[in-house]
């Protein structure tokens, strides 16, 4: 059974401004998890509370700071922040930290920003060895909403994965940029799927609920759950409406 996840920075946008209170917003709407992006700007003991309160668990956060990890000279910082959000994580329970290649870097062959990204991922492993906590890698689009990302292909972070060898970095698909990109889920992930530490989902275009363009994002997360991924499916989309309402319409797609 997929297990699903709301992501409360764009979901009860319009509802109200506090982390904390989406949370109570999602466990009212059936939501069983939640995730969030920067936890630096947020309120740690409310969000705590909430999800005490609700029992509602954390799927997953991103691992601070956003940085050029196809730079060497940016990896010392990037693991330093990434030793205080594995400390955020696990206060709040989130068994997933996401981390993004960053730009790709012009005048660098990119063989050398490839070798980059997967030196800091081999790095980032020996931080979270031992915590339970894993690190995943996302490929973006470049076509509509980040122009200029270094990992836009998905068969690209699975060789960077491959390549660390270690069990605590692994990919974050998202079915929404890996679509924009023209890419087939079932071609991408073809023997791989036990890589995927977490997943996102929106349609296209707009990046609104799954229903509303023309993404076959129920198929694709069919093929992923026959494939044997049990990890979270964050919801991490634009609502049309009142997010509650998008949030039926979405499990009603879903069955």
């Amino acid at each position: 059974m997929m297990r699903y996840s709301a992501c409360v920075d764009m979901l009860f946008v319009r509802e109200t401004q506090s982390i904390a209170e989406r949370i109570h917003l999602a466990r009212a709407a059936g939501m069983d998890a939640v995730e969030f992006w920067l936890w630096s700007n947020k309120d740690l003991d409310a969000i705590e509370d909430a999800l005490g309160a609700t029992g509602v668990k954390l799927a997953a956060i991103v691992a601070e700071p956003f940085a050029e990890l196809t730079r060497t000279t940016d990896h010392d910082r990037f693991l330093e922040g990434l030793a205080s959000s594995l400390q955020v994580a696990k206060r709040l329970g989130a068994p997933v930290m996401i981390a993004q290649a960053g730009p790709e870097l012009s005048n660098v062959p990119r063989e050398t920003q490839h070798d980059a990204v997967v030196e800091a991922m081999r790095r980032s492993a020996l931080v979270l060895e031992g915590s339970g906590v894993r690190l995943a890698l996302e490929p973006l689009n470049t076509l509509v909403d980040h122009q200029g990302y270094y990992l836009a292909s998905t068969s690209e972070g699975l060789d960077i994965i491959d390549e660390v060898g270690r069990p605590e970095i692994a990919l974050l698909y998202d079915l929404y940029h890996s679509m924009v990109m023209g890419e087939q889920t079932a071609e991408v992930l073809a023997g791989r799927v036990d890589r995927i530490a977490h997943i996102h989902v929106a349609d296209h275009p707009r990046r609104n609920q799954p229903g509303t363009g023309e993404l076959p994002i129920p198929q694709s997360l069919d093929w992923l759950r026959a494939k044997g991924y049990n990890g979270y499916t964050g919801l991490e989309f634009r609502p049309t409406g009142l997010t509650a309402d998008a949030l039926a319409e979405t499990r009603a797609i879903f069955g």
